[in-house]
């Protein structure tokens, strides 16, 4: 609540800490703040390397925007694209291509693609929903992402469940991020929209930016950055990501490759394949003189400072989920008293969590704070046996609370695709959220249908037929009122 009165989600999370840790401490303000701090400390200690990989992006972000490369690459793609179509592809596949992180994802694409739709009249709000549209969807249901490790580290430590091995499961039945991909491309292929960006892309060029001041130094305007200086760092980091994935799981001590997938240690994984592409960056940039050595310096300052906001929501997110967690609240164990031997609420707990994920993601802004709070609970509520309704929940949290992240105005990956496409955030939040919420309506049925048949994949279907078919009925409606405006254009 606090969230949306005061748009403000670093305070609102704050807040509700420290109003947990009051619950806890009987009201007694010296034992809450001891323990609120207990917490952090002991939250922030176990999940250090998801911190260090988000350091490390912002480094490697910053690293290519100083040298020029993402300069570079746009323009070598105007060249390349050749139709208004082509760039909307060649966006939603450049973002489909990082799926290691949707701020990486958010703020290279957006660099990257930005020259190239303004060549072809795309609005500002078009290329912010494309970005937007393919940063959390893709990185959700990417096994080789931070968002993978962010959902390991938020099941509860009494846990024995695997959880990246939990995680992919969860993927087939993620409907809000696979609709999602499925509109991108129908709608890209289709050529039409409906709504207020419909409006957008009638007149791109009323588009207003989010800020007419662009630091040259950070787009690398002369800069002798080239296209591989982008393509082969992007290119290092997915693959020394997986290798080192294969590492830590064990591939050198005999293990087979999904076995040493399912017992990796994705966090430090991260950390490893992050780490080494810089390393890489360095011996590509620096002999060549693309940047000087102060410049690198500099860049990794520039890039640390770039996650701090998200450092920061991930450290209240953590904490707010240790207070809600079994040593304290125990919120978890709450809510499974209610529900037990319910067999009626268990067929509705995939439709109900995707509801509360969204709700909760829209209010504070956070997908992974949502994550942090809701699958300690759908694991307290269905024990460590698991079984098909529980990975459908938590496959529900996860959809919903992108869901909710995509629709929020204040949600940080919003702001970074607003940033990208140079667009009004205001504007961008208005424009996709029609778009967000048909998708969420489609889901919300498929959960249900998936929840009381204990078929994922019924739900899937059902999902998917419903989307089409309104993407089908808006379609029709789209060309009845072109080809009625072609005629009045005609007839004057």
């Amino acid at each position: 609540v606090l969230a949306l009165i005061t748009k403000e989600v670093y305070v609102s999370l704050l807040i509700g800490i420290l109003a947990g840790g009051l619950f806890y401490a009987n009201f007694n303000v010296l034992d809450a703040l001891e323990t609120t701090f207990t917490i952090m400390g002991e939250r922030v200690g176990s999940n250090t390397n998801i911190i260090v990989f988000l350091v490390l992006l912002g480094m490697l972000v910053a690293l290519m925007s100083k040298s020029g490369a993402s300069r570079a690459y746009g323009s070598w793609a105007s060249r390349s694209i050749k139709t208004k179509r082509g760039a909307l592809f060649a966006t939603a596949g450049l973002g489909a291509l990082i799926f290691v992180d949707d701020y990486f994802n958010c703020l290279t694409v957006g660099t990257v693609m930005r020259p190239v739709t303004e060549r072809y009249k795309i609005s500002k709000a078009k290329l912010a929903y494309i970005i937007d549209a393919t940063a959390a969807p893709v990185c959700i249901i990417a096994p080789i992402s931070s968002w993978a490790a962010a959902v390991g580290s938020s099941l509860p430590e009494s846990s024995s469940l695997d959880g990246f091995s939990l995680f992919l499961q969860t993927i087939p039945f993620n409907l809000y991020a696979l609709l999602t991909i499925v509109m991108v491309i129908f709608m890209i292929a289709m050529q039409f929209d409906f709504g207020k960006m419909k409006k957008a892309e009638a007149h791109p060029e009323l588009g207003t930016a989010m800020s007419d001041e662009i630091d040259d130094s950070q787009a690398g305007r002369d800069r002798k950055g080239r296209v591989f200086d982008l393509v082969i760092p992007i290119i290092t980091l997915i693959v020394l990501c997986i290798a080192a994935m294969l590492y830590t799981g064990g591939i050198l001590e005999g293990k087979s490759i999904a076995g040493a997938f399912a017992d990796c240690d994705s966090s430090l994984s991260l950390v490893l394949g992050s780490f080494f592409t810089i390393v890489l960056v360095f011996l590509l940039y620096i002999p060549r003189r693309v940047i000087s050595f102060s410049e690198f310096a500099a860049s990794l300052v520039e890039g640390f400072k770039a996650m701090v906001p998200a450092i920061l929501i991930l450290t209240l997110a953590w904490t707010l989920s240790g207070v809600c967690g079994e040593d304290y609240l125990n919120a978890g164990g709450f809510v499974s008293q209610v529900v037990n031997g319910n067999q009626m609420a268990h067929t509705l707990m995939p439709g109900i969590f995707f509801l509360i994920a969204l709700g909760l993601a829209f209010a504070t802004g956070t997908s992974w704070g949502t994550f942090g709070i809701l699958i300690p609970i759908t694991i307290a509520i269905f024990g460590d046996m698991g079984g098909q309704v529980m990975v459908l929940t938590v496959a529900a949290v996860l959809a919903g609370a992108v869901c909710g992240d995509h629709i929020s105005p204040i949600s940080d990956t919003t702001i970074l695709a607003s940033t990208g496409a140079n667009c009004n955030h205001i504007e961008h939040v208005s424009t996709q959220m029609p778009y967000a919420l048909l998708v969420a309506a489609c889901c919300l049925i498929g959960y249900l249908v998936a929840g009381f048949t204990s078929n994922g994949w019924l739900g899937l279907g059902v999902g998917f037929v419903l989307l089409m078919a309104a993407l089908i009925v808006l379609l029709a409606r789209f060309k009845k009122q072109k080809g009625a405006e072609a005629s009045q254009a005609a007839g004057k």
